[in-house]
């Protein structure tokens, strides 16, 4: 027998064979680059000033409207620096244009008054004319709490932090409705639990202080002259309740 028959072995592939037959042998620095050309590749960030170029320059005769509507929708101080960036102008325009309307207002005698507060710019009502927003506040004009609502945040002012089964032990009522729509116009807030249970305890927000004119809860007014002389028996009424 021929000794070449054991000595054997399959031809090498075509040139053209060699792309689509599969190797363990590393691929070479061309395909490596065709790789890395197709892979998805993570996109960069963006920068402050490219992010910026989605908005474009207000123009000089509609920059004082448009940042009156801004501060006017604006809860909070707003910083030159983000006006800056809404508008498109440099930081030293807004500073300037800021304090120009700032003195036109006053000039002026407007009811509003634009003022530099917590590094921001915010509009206020003009302390002259606070005796006719309280008489728009005392007359109702305003949307009112209900005497079940208003009588729930007295409880969590005097009572805080206060648990709900708490509450409703004290007014004699379930209170879960009501508290809600504290919780919803931002007078109270939750702060924690209960130590003895799993009961979320409550108290007023600052937004509270702000609707009442308070500094702090100590200028809460005394309850004593408003209270019962049976206090003290409610008040075991609606421990036990609990």
């Amino acid at each position: 027998m021929n000794d070449d028959i054991f000595n054997w072995k399959p031809p090498a592939p075509r040139q053209d064979q060699r792309a689509d037959t599969p190797s363990d042998e590393p691929a070479a620095d061309g395909a490596d680059e065709y790789a890395q050309a197709v892979e998805p590749q993570d996109s960069e960030p963006v920068s402050p000033a490219a992010e910026n170029e989605r908005f474009e320059t207000v123009p000089d005769e509609d920059l004082p409207g448009a940042l009156e509507a801004i501060l006017i929708v604006s809860a909070e101080p707003v910083e030159e620096d983000f006006l800056a960036d809404l508008t498109g102008r440099p930081v030293s325009h807004i500073q300037r244009q800021l304090v120009t309307l700032s003195a036109e207002y006053t000039g002026e005698r407007r009811g509003f008054d634009l003022r530099r507060t917590a590094g921001g710019w915010r509009l206020y009502t003009r302390g002259d004319y606070a005796g006719y927003v309280e008489r728009y506040v005392t007359d109702g004009a305003t949307a009112k709490l209900s005497k079940a609502a208003l009588e729930t945040l007295a409880v969590v002012a005097y009572r805080q932090p206060v648990t709900r089964g708490r509450i409703s032990a004290i007014r004699g009522v379930n209170c879960d409705g009501v508290m809600r729509t504290l919780l919803t116009r931002g007078l109270v807030e939750e702060c924690g639990s209960d130590p003895d249970s799993p009961a979320l305890l409550y108290r007023t927000t600052t937004l509270f202080l702000e609707r009442m004119g308070l500094e702090s809860l100590d200028q809460l007014p005394e309850l004593a002259p408003f209270l019962p002389d049976d206090l003290k028996d409610v008040e075991n009424d609606a421990a036990i309740r609990q």
